[in-house]
C-alpha cells in the first residue's frame, strides 16, 4: 500500500531527472496525504511530450456521483487493475508517473511507529499511476489519480503485505507510451529489489498530515526491532470496505 509519500527535491532536479522541458515551481514537501494536490508526470498528446501536472490523490472515475468515492481508490491492486470498472479504462489509456523521493509505512504491531522508506541510489523515483479527468456541473473538472501496489519485497514484508510499484527508470516511457500492448505493461507492474531500498524509522510527527516539515524525519529509534523476514499482519478493514481499494491510514 502506499498512503503517504515525501518530495523534497528542488523542482529543476525533478525536471532534468524526467527529462522536462517545462515544470512548475515546487515547495519541498515531507508528508503528502491523500486528497491534496501531487506532482505526477504524463505524456502530452497534442506535443508528444512529458508534461508535469498537479493532480489530486484518490481518482474520481468519470461515472461517479459521489466524489468522495476518491478518498477510497488512493491505490489500485496491480493483479486486478485491468478488469475494475473505476480503473480499467485508465489503465489502457492515462498512465502516469507519481514523482517522489521517498514514502512512509507504519508497522501495525507496536504503535504507529512510522518508516520512511527510499531508492538507495536515486534522489528521485517514479511510482506507476493511473489518472482520471472527472467534468463537474458548474465547476472546473478534476483530474486525479492513483497509485498502483504490488506484493511487498522482502524489506517492506515486516510492515505491510503490499507496496507501490516502482518502475525503473528505462520503463518510464514504456509506462507512459499510449500504445503499449497490455500484456507489456503487465511485465511492469511487480515488486521493486529489495536490495536497492533502504528504510528508516522516523519521527511521530508524520502521523498527523497537518505537519509537513523536514522535523517529519527526524531519526526515532525503533523499540521493539522488526523480526528479520516477519510477515505483516493483515490490517482490519471496516465494514463494507473494498479488499481491492486502497484507504487512507
Amino acid at each position: 500500500m502506499c498512503g503517504r509519500i515525501t518530495l523534497a527535491t528542488p523542482a529543476e532536479d525533478i525536471a532534468d531527472y524526467f527529462q522536462l522541458t517545462d515544470w512548475l515551481p515546487l515547495a519541498p514537501r515531507y508528508n503528502i496525504a491523500p486528497t491534496q494536490t501531487v506532482a505526477v508526470i504524463r505524456q502530452n498528446p497534442l506535443q508528444n511530450q512529458r508534461e508535469l501536472a498537479m493532480l489530486r490523490w484518490g481518482l474520481i472515475p468519470k461515472w461517479a456521483e459521489d466524489l468522495s468515492i476518491g478518498s477510497r481508490l488512493i491505490n489500485a491492486r496491480s493483479e486486478t487493475v485491468s478488469q475494475k470498472p473505476a480503473f480499467r479504462e485508465a489503465f489502457k489509456q492515462r498512465r502516469c508517473l507519481v514523482i517522489a523521493d521517498g514514502f512512509y509505512e507504519w508497522k501495525r504491531s507496536a504503535g504507529k511507529q512510522a518508516y520512511w522508506i527510499h531508492v538507495k541510489d536515486s534522489k528521485l523515483f517514479a511510482m506507476a499511476g493511473l489518472w482520471e479527468r472527472k467534468d463537474v456541473a458548474n465547476a472546473e473538472p478534476i483530474e486525479s489519480f492513483t497509485v498502483l501496489t504490488t506484493e511487498a519485497n522482502e524489506l517492506l514484508a515486516p510492515l505491510h503485505d503490499r507496496m507501490p510499484v516502482i518502475l525503473a527508470p528505462e520503463d518510464y516511457n514504456v509506462w507512459l507510451d499510449p500504445h503499449t500492448k497490455p500484456e507489456a505493461l503487465n511485465a511492469l507492474l511487480k515488486s521493486y529489489p529489495a536490495a536497492a531500498m533502504e528504510m528508516t524509522p522516523v519521527s511521530s510527527r508524520v502521523n498527523d498530515p497537518k505537519n509537513e516539515g523536514a522535523e517529519c524525519l527526524e531519526p526515532a529509534v525503533e523499540n521493539p526491532e522488526i523480526p528479520a523476514g516477519a510477515p505483516a499482519s493483515k490490517p482490519k478493514r471496516r465494514k463494507g470496505e473494498d479488499p481491492n481499494q486502497g484507504m487512507l491510514f
